[in-house]
């Protein structure tokens, strides 16, 4: 789902929520990644471990992707929020946030 939108085009500050919103998901999403690791629950996270790591890579590359008024931003965060909603670590909750409110975002970004 794009983080763009061709409406607004002339505005540089129109990505300025869905960039922050981006760069809060990411680092959830390596805090998150990092409390498993430190938990020494790497092998019931082998799977959310990896996608917290992709998605703190995609959030990032989107935001500085939006900062450049670049129409090539997207990202799937609802893929990484169903994950960290799987688990019942305290940071999952946050994580799955996170992603949700950045997949929000971008959506109205969209179809703004």
């Amino acid at each position: 789902m794009p983080c763009w939108s061709s409406a607004g085009a002339g505005d540089p500050g129109r990505f300025n929520h869905c960039i922050a919103l981006c760069n809060a998901c990411a680092a959830t999403c390596n805090r998150c990644a990092a409390a498993c690791l430190v938990q020494g629950a790497q092998a019931s996270m082998a799977r959310c471990i990896p996608l917290n790591l992709d998605c703190a890579n995609l959030c990032t590359a989107a935001a500085e992707m939006m900062a450049r008024n670049s129409e090539n931003a997207g990202l799937a965060c609802s893929l990484w929020a169903a994950e960290c909603a799987s688990h019942e670590e305290a940071h999952c909750p946050r994580c799955a946030d996170a992603c949700r409110q950045c997949e929000t975002e971008c959506q109205r970004i969209a179809t703004a």
